[in-house]
């Protein structure tokens, strides 16, 4: 029904376990059981859903064309040696985006290496869309 990272692309049939089917993919909407009557209600309803992939994907590039040159600052208490009391996840940086003027929910957040918990630079990562990922600086500094 729409295109699942690591999966298939809209339309596509797939085989998977039949846990991840009934406990993720048909809950979410994101695909039918491949029965007849299924496939006939899918192929008459193609174009509008297609329609729909297409939009979102408009719009997620569009996220990504302000997202690219995007540098956020984050203040955060930090002792002497740059190590910060606590640390900056996935939560306070998506608030910090969205304060900057970009709409980001947290669970588009990526961060491979974790919390953050130092002073400095980083780069974060963004999953707009399935095939959309864009990375914003950003930067931690001590409170004062």
């Amino acid at each position: 029904m729409e295109k699942v990272e690591n999966l298939g692309d809209l339309g596509e049939k797939v085989s998977v376990k039949s846990g991840f089917a009934r406990n993720f993919l048909v809950p979410k909407g994101k695909a039918k059981f491949a029965t007849a009557e299924n496939v006939a209600e899918f192929e008459a309803r193609r174009a509008e859903l297609e329609k729909i992939a297409a939009e979102t994907l408009a719009a997620a590039e569009q996220r990504k064309a302000k997202a690219e040159d995007l540098k956020v600052v984050i203040a955060g208490k930090a002792g002497t040696e740059g190590k910060l009391f606590g640390s900056i996840g996935p939560r306070e940086i998506a608030e910090a985006i969205t304060a900057a003027g970009l709409d980001v929910e947290k669970k588009e957040i990526r961060m491979p290496e974790g919390p953050i918990r130092t002073i400095g630079e980083f780069e974060v990562g963004l999953h707009l869309h399935t095939d959309i990922n864009v990375n914003v600086k950003v930067t931690v500094e001590a409170e004062e």
